[in-house]
């Protein structure tokens, strides 16, 4: 029988950053009631920086944006009827869900160059909007407007992915790091739920 050592000083201490982080999200989108807006307009960000979280390549893309310019994420698999992103596993402290006050969907709107049906999705106290049925998210990393780090992201059961609008983009790699652009294996960050 293999003698079971502690978890190091190290382990603790990432742990309880992550928990920290998530009890700031949590703090800061009850404060804030996620950033609900009376009217919802999807933008396009035109020539938005896209990094990609595997590869760090960059690119130029457009992309969905809400009004205060910050990128657009879905997560694939995420749904209204099998929900991935949830307060419960900590996910909406660093995917805060795109809202608005009001549960008409008449005070939604987008870009043309945005394809897809806009909807709100009642949800534990919010109304979350959706694209094609899809929720839709901002990520708290990223700290700039136009400028995306979560694509491709793995974690909470699903892939992040930017909104892209149909509008053509330049893709022209910026990024550290030498590559294809695309993995096909995504690489886990250290968050809970992934």
């Amino acid at each position: 029988m293999l003698a079971q050592r502690g978890p190091s000083g190290a382990h603790w201490r990432r742990w309880s950053l992550i928990i920290a982080a998530i009890a700031v999200g949590a703090a800061v989108a009850a404060l804030t009631g996620f950033a609900a807006a009376k009217t919802f307009t999807l933008h396009v960000g035109k020539n938005a920086k896209v990094t990609n979280f595997n590869t760090h390549n960059t690119t130029t893309e457009n992309v969905a944006v809400n009004s205060r310019g910050r990128v657009v994420y879905t997560l694939s698999g995420d749904s209204q009827r099998h929900p991935k992103c949830r307060q419960n596993n900590g996910c909406l402290g660093f995917w805060p869900p795109v809202t608005v006050k009001s549960a008409s969907v008449k005070k939604l709107s987008k870009a043309s160059a945005i394809k897809g049906r806009l909807g709100i999705w009642k949800r534990n106290g919010f109304n979350q909007v959706t694209l094609n049925g899809h929720p839709l998210y901002t990520f708290s990393m990223d700290h700039k407007n136009n400028a995306a780090t979560g694509e491709a992201l793995a974690t909470f059961g699903g892939v992040w992915h930017v909104v892209k609008s149909s509008s053509k983009s330049s893709s022209s790699s910026s990024g550290t790091s030498t590559g294809s652009g695309t993995s096909s294996t995504p690489t886990t960050p250290p968050y809970p739920g992934y």
